[in-house]
């Protein structure tokens, strides 16, 4: 038995998917993109400092905005966490770290790996889905996410520099653009999500209203740490929300 074993292993037949997608050597891969993004972070955090003392920005602000942008995070990364852990089994801690936690989307890593697997005729998480099958899925998840950053190095300097010439032409609209970018990718994810069930409708329109709610009273209250934390309360509530009508309706 064990040298069957052996031997599904050494052709990569194995579905013991927890033998390579935790291997050193995605770890230390890794473990280099974290410290490549802390330095990048240290980089931009001095960059702002620089800059905002450079427009006559007081330093209370930028750490308002540096302390706003902390903790709105924290909502969106609850998210992010919860779906990374039911992925480890698929894809390993490495690759869950660097793929879905710091550089690609769930739904965007788990489609390229979904397609990488049926190619190979096999289930993502199924039966037949062996360690080729992973690696191939890995493959297929790093490849899709380097096109996303080589786009974003190339198309970047061509849009900066139509945005400065669409602001000499009208600087209004380059004002309402980046708003409007803004609430056309968030509007598409809500509405994506909701004809897949009437629990996560409610869901959504329950964290909707806690938003709205949050940000009236910091409004009222003239109350600025209620609306940095007012997106991290709202995706929290709705959390706890789901949970609980997910475990009456299950019952």
């Amino acid at each position: 038995m064990s040298s069957t074993f052996a031997a599904a292993a050494a052709n990569g037949a194995s579905t013991d998917i927890g033998a390579v997608a935790n291997s050193p050597i995605l770890w230390v891969f890794a473990l280099g993109v974290f410290a490549v993004i802390f330095v990048q972070t240290l980089i931009y955090m001095k960059a702002a400092r620089t800059a905002g003392s450079t427009v006559g920005l007081e330093r209370k602000d930028l750490n308002r905005a540096l302390r706003s942008g902390a903790i709105s995070s924290i909502g969106p990364s609850l998210a992010v966490v919860l779906v990374a852990i039911a992925l480890l089994a698929l894809f390993g801690t490495p690759a869950v770290l660097v793929r879905i936690g710091l550089i690609g989307s769930v739904q965007t890593e788990v489609a390229s790996a979904t397609i990488a697997s049926a190619a190979l005729g096999a289930d993502l998480g199924g039966p037949d889905y062996t360690q080729q099958v992973f690696a191939v899925a890995l493959i297929a998840m790093s490849l899709s996410g380097g096109a996303w950053m080589l786009a974003t190095l190339i198309l970047t300097p061509l849009m900066k520099r139509g945005g400065n010439k669409l602001s000499e032409v009208n600087p209004a609209v380059m004002a309402l653009i980046p708003g409007a970018a803004l609430l056309g990718a968030f509007s598409t994810l809500v509405v994506s999500e909701l004809p897949k069930s009437a629990l996560g409708a409610l869901t959504i329109l329950v964290s909707t209203i806690v938003m709205a709610a949050l940000l009236l009273l910091a409004k009222k209250l003239n109350a600025g740490w209620l609306k940095e934390w007012a997106l991290g309360i709202a995706i929290s509530v709705a959390l706890v929300f789901a949970y609980f009508a997910h475990t009456a309706t299950t019952a």
